[in-house]
């Protein structure tokens, strides 16, 4: 009979590295956080806790206290073999979700593979008919090896920040600009750095790369002695983050773009995300400057507030998404560039304001990508743009993330801006039924195949199709020329 256990578990195996694998790219996906981690259990409780686990539970329980309970084993070891069959079939099909492999990821992979291993090993020499346990206890040996892990991590971090700190501060004829907002960060960034770059030697944070780890690294391994500005991207998902960005990068100057609720689930209200986007503000020297978007009430009131020398932008902007490029002009106004300067690097940048990159796509299509965009103004601003264009138009976008209690309405309001805008297909269930709530029309597909198909009949050349945020990159390659 071991050996028939020996056979099933051989298969079973393909099927409980799929589950690792998987979940280690969700914990990956969310920067090995706890509370972000949370946050999406909160909405999916399948990612660890998926229908198998459920039944092993019962089947667990049914052994325990239940005559027939050889059959009931018998049969969930039936089960568990066509699990690491269907398992097999997927990763032939190239289904498996897998984490980038960086040297972290290598670590917590292997020494998942052999706590996997060992457990396996002890329960089939000692408990062979318990091994189902490893089904159930999967997800917390997983969580302690991602915090087994982190140790190390936050104390090398913790050095990093602090040799940052130190470079940053022998640089002191040095410029820094912080940008923080729930939206329009990284647009911004990229403006300014485009009107500066010509007359300074500018250095940025690159790509979303906006949290303290990230800016440390910036300045440890990019910051040099040519360098006479430094645009600083700062995320954060709790109070405090900014704040210890600050302490790294140490800025004189500071650009609040605007407040919403996006992280309101990490964050846990709307006043601590204001708090915690003010951080910026309140960590600036007394000689330091300010900019804060008039478009946005939560700014605007915090403008108000502030004592040291400050600054509204954006309030002649005449469509959504504007205010990021005044709030760029007036730095570079700031830093004495003159009109002609300003006009010169407004045309390096004008194919990307607006927060939308045209690419070719397949048919004659025009792909219009927002592909980190994700939150309400930055899709509300779009649709306000695409109105203006002809043709049909289909937007492509998942659910929003890390919303919180705004979860429903915010998604209920996207639904109700695409209606008479485009079509719109929802890649993602979390929250679908509040955007279909908004409008009627809209579609819940995740499959690439058939969202193509729906492209293909919708839409002609010259139609657009609008990718917001993190669309399924197979669906971006399939898509874009």
């Amino acid at each position: 009979m071991n050996y028939i256990y020996l056979f099933i578990v051989f298969f079973w195996a393909f099927h409980i590295l799929q589950r690792v694998l998987f979940s280690l790219y969700i914990w990956q996906l969310k920067e090995y956080r706890i509370d972000r981690f949370r946050e999406e259990l909160s909405r999916n409780r399948k990612i660890l806790f998926p229908n198998i686990v459920i039944i092993s539970f019962l089947f667990l329980m049914a052994t325990t206290f239940d005559p027939l309970g050889d059959w009931l084993l018998n049969a969930l070891f039936v089960l568990y073999f066509f699990l690491g069959l269907r398992a097999i079939s997927q990763l032939m099909k190239n289904k498996w979700r897998f984490p980038v492999m960086t040297k972290k990821m290598l670590l917590l992979v292997g020494l998942s593979i052999l706590t996997s291993g060992a457990f396996f090993y002890l329960l089939f020499h000692i408990f062979p008919r318990d091994i189902i346990i490893y089904e159930i206890l999967m997800p917390a040996f997983l969580f302690l090896i991602v915090l087994l892990v982190q140790i190390p991590t936050f104390l090398f971090k913790t050095l990093i920040f602090k040799k940052a700190r130190n470079k940053r501060e022998s640089f002191k004829d040095l410029k820094v600009i912080g940008i923080t907002g729930s939206y329009g960060k990284s647009s911004t960034k990229e403006f300014i750095y485009a009107l500066l770059s010509d007359k300074y030697s500018v250095l940025k944070t690159e790509g979303n790369n906006n949290t303290e780890i990230g800016i440390a690294n910036t300045i440890l391994q990019k910051l040099n002695r040519d360098h006479q500005i430094f645009v600083c991207e700062m995320g954060a998902y709790k109070r405090g983050e900014i704040k210890k960005s600050c302490w790294i990068a140490l800025p004189q100057i500071g650009v609040l773009t605007g407040i919403n609720q996006q992280h309101l689930a990490l964050f846990g209200s709307q006043e601590n995300i204001i708090k915690g986007k003010y951080e910026l503000i309140e960590s600036l020297p007394q000689d330091g400057i300010a900019f804060f978007n008039a478009k946005n009430d939560h700014c605007r009131s915090l403008y108000e507030q502030t004592k040291i020398t400050k600054e509204l932008y954006g309030e002649k902007a005449s469509y959504p998404g504007e205010e990021n490029v005044l709030g760029a002009i007036a730095v570079a106004e700031y830093f004495g560039l003159s009109k002609e300067e300003i006009s010169k690097g407004l045309e390096k940048i004008k194919d990307k304001i607006g927060g939308l990159k045209t690419r070719e796509g397949i048919d004659g299509l025009i792909v219009l990508d927002a592909n980190y965009s994700a939150n309400l103004n930055g899709i509300l601003a779009h649709l306000e743009y695409i109105k203006k264009l002809p043709g049909k138009k289909i937007m492509i976008m998942p659910s929003l993330i890390e919303l919180g209690k705004a979860s429903y309405k915010v998604h209920e309001e996207i639904g109700e801006k695409t209606k008479g805008v485009c079509d719109l297909i929802i890649t993602t269930e979390d929250f679908y039924q509040s955007v279909k709530s908004g409008n009627p029309e809209a579609l819940l597909m995740n499959n690439t195949e058939d969202i193509l198909s729906r492209i293909k009949e919708t839409l002609e050349p010259g139609d657009i199709v609008i990718l917001e945020s993190r669309v399924p990159e197979k669906l971006k390659k399939e898509l874009i020329k």
